[in-house]
C-alpha cells in the first residue's frame, strides 16, 4: 500500500518566519523595479494581487493569470515591460532572502527515509509564488526539487490552499493515486483543516510533543515524531474519505483545473496518440467528458428539480467516441468546452438548499440513493478519466 505524502514547505521542511520574510520579500522585489514602477505603487498592486491569488476560486485561470490580472493594470504597464528585470529578481536577487529562512535538522532525514519507503511526495507549499521562488527555497532547505514529484506553484495551479480544492488538484495532478494520502504542514487555517474538509487524513508540524493532541488537528509533533507515528499507524487509516458536500464540490471544482494543467501545451499529435488501439486518446476522453457533463449530468440534476423521488437513468456512453467520431475534433477545444460545462454544473450544486441534498432517488445502476450520492458518483468519474489521462500521459 503505497502512501502518498502532501508536505507543506514553510515551517515544515523550512523554518520561515513569514511575518518577516514576506515583507522583505516585497521590498526587495519593489527596490529592483524602482526604475520602472514607485515603490510604494509596488506594495499596494503586490498586495492586491496576492489577496487575489487567495480568494480565486476560477478552475480555468491558473493563479498566475489572476494576480497578473490584477497586477500589471494597478501599475498601468504591460507584463512585457517588466519581465526582463522579474526575471533578473528571482535569478539573482530573490536567492538573497536565504538568510531569513534557516533549514530544520530533522527535514532532509524524514524525506530520505519516505523516499526509501516508495512513498509518492509532492511539496503542497501554498501556491502563490513563481516556480523559480519556491525552487530557491526547497534548495534552502536542502532539496532539489527533482526529489518530488509535484511543486504546486502560481504558474500551473489554480486555488491556494485556503480552498479545500487545493489539495484535491493536487492529488488529481499526481493521477489521482488510490492509497492513504497524508497531508503534512503547520498551519492549522491553510493546511490541516482544509485538507481534512475535503476528506484527507492529515498531521500538524508544531514544536509541541507529539502526545498532545488538538480536536481540529489530530495527531501532532515535529518530523521526527511524524516518522514514528507513521512507523506505527495502520496506512488504511489514512485512506481519503469524501462524504461530505463541502468535500464532494471541491473535487468537482477541481477536476477541470487539474485536467488544465495536466494538458496544458500539449500539441496535436499528443491530443490524438493512442498508447493502445482500443484505448481513447486524450481528445476522445475529453470529449467523452464535456458530452456526460452536457447531456447526463446536467439531466441528472434537472431530474432532482422537477420529481420528488427521480428515477436516475445512466444511459451507455462508451459507444459516444465512436458514434460521434470523437477523434477529429480538436482536443483544445473540448477542454475548455468541458470547463464551461463544468461551470454551469458547479453554479447549480452551489444553490441547491442544504436539506435537498439528502433527497432520495433511484439509480439506474446503484439502486436507491440520495442526491449527495448521485453527485459523488460525478466525483467518482472523474477520478477514473483524471487516472487514465495521466497514464497516457506517462506513456508518451
Amino acid at each position: 500500500m503505497t502512501l502518498t505524502l502532501l508536505l507543506d514547505l514553510d515551517d515544515t521542511l523550512l523554518n520561515t518566519n513569514l511575518q518577516a520574510f514576506v515583507p522583505a520579500y516585497f521590498q526587495a522585489l519593489s527596490s529592483e523595479l524602482a526604475a520602472h514602477v514607485a515603490p510604494e505603487m509596488m506594495l499596494r498592486a503586490l498586495v492586491n494581487g496576492t489577496r487575489m491569488m487567495n480568494e480565486s476560486d476560477d478552475f480555468s485561470r491558473t493563479l498566475k493569470t489572476v494576480f497578473d490580472a490584477e497586477f500589471y493594470p494597478q501599475l498601468n504597464i504591460s507584463p512585457n515591460e517588466l519581465q526582463s528585470a522579474i526575471e533578473n529578481f528571482y535569478d539573482n536577487i530573490f536567492p538573497n532572502l536565504a538568510g531569513l529562512t534557516s533549514k530544520i535538522s530533522e527535514a532532509k532525514p524524514f524525506v530520505d527515509w519516505a523516499i526509501s519507503k516508495g512513498y509518492r511526495i509532492a511539496i503542497a507549499t501554498d501556491p502563490l509564488l513563481p516556480t523559480k521562488a519556491t525552487h530557491h527555497r526547497l534548495r534552502w532547505a536542502g532539496f532539489d526539487p527533482r526529489q518530488f514529484e509535484l511543486v504546486s506553484t502560481y504558474e500551473c495551479f489554480h486555488f491556494s490552499k485556503t480552498h479545500p480544492a487545493y489539495y484535491a488538484e493536487v492529488l488529481g495532478r499526481m493521477g489521482w493515486p488510490e492509497g492513504p494520502v497524508l497531508m503534512v504542514g503547520n498551519d492549522l487555517e491553510r493546511d490541516i483543516i482544509p485538507a481534512k474538509t475535503l476528506g484527507l487524513a492529515a498531521f500538524h508540524i508544531d514544536v509541541e510533543s507529539a502526545s498532545s493532541f488538538g480536536p481540529e488537528a489530530g495527531p501532532r509533533g515535529n518530523l521526527a515524531d511524524l516518522r514514528l507515528w507513521l512507523e506505527s499507524v495502520d496506512l488504511s487509516s489514512l485512506m481519503p474519505s469524501f462524504k461530505s458536500i463541502e468535500s464532494i464540490l471541491s473535487l468537482v471544482t477541481a477536476t477541470p483545473a487539474a485536467l488544465n494543467g495536466l494538458l496544458h501545451g500539449l500539441d496535436s499529435a499528443a491530443w490524438s496518440h493512442k498508447t493502445a488501439h482500443d484505448d481513447w486518446s486524450l481528445t476522445e476522453l475529453i470529449c467523452h467528458l464535456r458530452d456526460t457533463e452536457r447531456e447526463i449530468h446536467h439531466m441528472q440534476i434537472d431530474l432532482f428539480k422537477e420529481q420528488n423521488e427521480p428515477f436516475i437513468p445512466r444511459p451507455d456512453t462508451s459507444v459516444w467516441a465512436s458514434q460521434r467520431d470523437y477523434l477529429k475534433e480538436d482536443g483544445a477545444l473540448a477542454l475548455k468546452e468541458f470547463n464551461d460545462a463544468r461551470r454551469e454544473t458547479v453554479n447549480l450544486l452551489k444553490n441547491i438548499a442544504m436539506e435537498d441534498w439528502e433527497r432520495r432517488a433511484r439509480h439506474a445502476i446503484f439502486g436507491p440513493t440520495n442526491f449527495l450520492e448521485v453527485i459523488s458518483f460525478f466525483a467518482d468519474h472523474d477520478r477514473m478519466h483524471i487516472q487514465q489521462a495521466w497514464a497516457a500521459l506517462r506513456k508518451m
